[in-house]
């Protein structure tokens, strides 16, 4: 860590550093910190251990970017981050840091009780404060309705959210103007988000596996049609539907 510090330091001294790293702010730095976290996460959804070793690194070189930053407009430095995430999970885990252990049944309830005092603390006044507004749209849909849940805002079963799914559905075929269907389907997707909630389903990951599968099922028809001398591109809507069918059949088989 300290070899680390150094180089980020040196890369930043306004003298002998480097020109692109020194025109860099906490804004412009941002995407790259969320881009290196995906590629932490793809990383492990491909089982690939030494990638992610590297995407660690490239994630951890983001904070240490950050931090070096701060330290220098003297708001903290990387100690005080350390410290900070350390205070934080000491206080979120009395049940082992501390002389008041918890039954394991009652982790989550006592987690987030934890969570929302910390909330409070930081001037919080909604049931929803708090829920990042960079977030993927899809994954702080599913954290906005996770909170209202707590609250007691929420359906008893799945049937009330499949309802609602068939409900905005219906009301986005009917919708008149491009202002009402963009305001229907964002309504349709939270819907959506809130339906495969409903069966402990995580709506993030579902949706990267539904990607990956069906990257995996158009690739393979691409193949299918060239192997069999056609042009994918030039195949009428009936017959690229009909190797659909065939991969899927074939996948099953």
């Amino acid at each position: 860590m300290a070899r680390l510090l150094g180089i980020m330091a040196r890369l930043r001294d306004p003298q002998r550093g480097c020109e692109w790293d020194l025109a860099q702010t906490f804004a412009t730095i941002a995407p790259y910190t969320i881009e290196e976290a995906y590629e932490v996460a793809d990383a492990i959804q491909r089982d690939d251990m030494a990638a992610l070793k590297d995407e660690l690194g490239d994630l951890l070189l983001q904070v240490v970017f950050h931090a070096r930053m701060a330290e220098e407009s003297g708001l903290f430095a990387f100690a005080d981050v350390a410290a900070a995430i350390a205070d934080k999970m000491e206080a979120r885990h009395p049940h082992v840091f501390g002389d008041t252990p918890g039954a394991e049944p009652d982790r989550e309830s006592r987690w987030e009780k934890l969570k929302a005092q910390e909330r409070a603390a930081k001037g919080a006044t909604s049931a929803l404060d708090g829920v990042a507004l960079a977030l993927p749209a899809l994954m702080r849909a599913e954290k906005l309705q996770k909170r209202a849940a707590r609250v007691g805002f929420d359906w008893d079963d799945f049937s009330g959210p499949a309802d609602k799914v068939r409900e905005e559905l219906q009301e986005l075929a009917e919708a008149g103007s491009n202002a009402e269907r963009f305001a229907e389907a964002g309504d349709l997707l939270f819907a959506a988000v809130n339906a495969v909630r409903a069966l402990g389903i995580a709506p993030e990951e579902a949706l990267r596996a539904a990607n990956v599968k069906f990257e995996r099922r158009f690739k393979r028809m691409e193949a299918i049609s060239e192997a069999e001398g056609e042009v994918f591109a030039e195949l009428p809507l009936g017959r690229q539907e009909a190797l659909w069918q065939q991969v899927k059949a074939g996948e099953r088989d």
